[in-house]
């Protein structure tokens, strides 16, 4: 009988461990966030097709939806999940002539990030934003907030 009870307690605590350790073992798949189709894990959510964006906190819409102008044929706004990687509210373009992006908030490989720009036409791969919307993302993103491109 101790033996039966030996192994249950052990089993309990390998269960317990991998809670702890895993932090998401049994929390399951993100849930979506209504409205946008992006989930509860993302602080900001694109959607390219739509060219509208949000931003989120706690699974809940903060602002948005707004206008965003993404990229066009041959230099498309990347699709997935990412990370803000760096801010800089001054920035340049060293690949465009010094071309400003203000409010820039990176967050995909290639320089690829929200800022503000022109609605008018596509972007070479960024998301664009007019200028109070590029504020707002700029104050809300921090480095290592989730944005999820869809």
């Amino acid at each position: 009988m101790r033996t039966v009870w030996g192994l249950a307690a052990a089993a309990v605590v390998l269960v317990v461990l991998v809670v702890v350790f895993s932090g998401t073992a049994l929390a399951g798949p993100a849930a979506p966030v209504p409205g946008t189709p992006c989930t509860t894990v993302a602080r900001a959510c694109v959607d390219v097709a739509a060219k509208q964006a949000w931003l989120l906190r706690d699974g809940a819409v903060v602002f948005g939806p707004v206008a965003v102008s993404p990229g066009g044929q041959g230099h498309e706004t990347p699709r997935g999940d990412f990370v803000v990687e760096w801010k800089n509210v001054n920035h340049r373009s060293a690949e465009f002539d010094d071309a400003p992006m203000p409010f820039a908030v990176f967050f995909a490989q290639g320089g690829i990030g929200f800022h503000q720009g022109t609605l008018e036409t596509p972007s070479a791969g960024c998301v664009r934003l007019t200028r109070p919307d590029a504020i707002e993302f700029y104050d809300h993103l921090q480095v290592g907030d989730a944005v999820q491109v869809r």
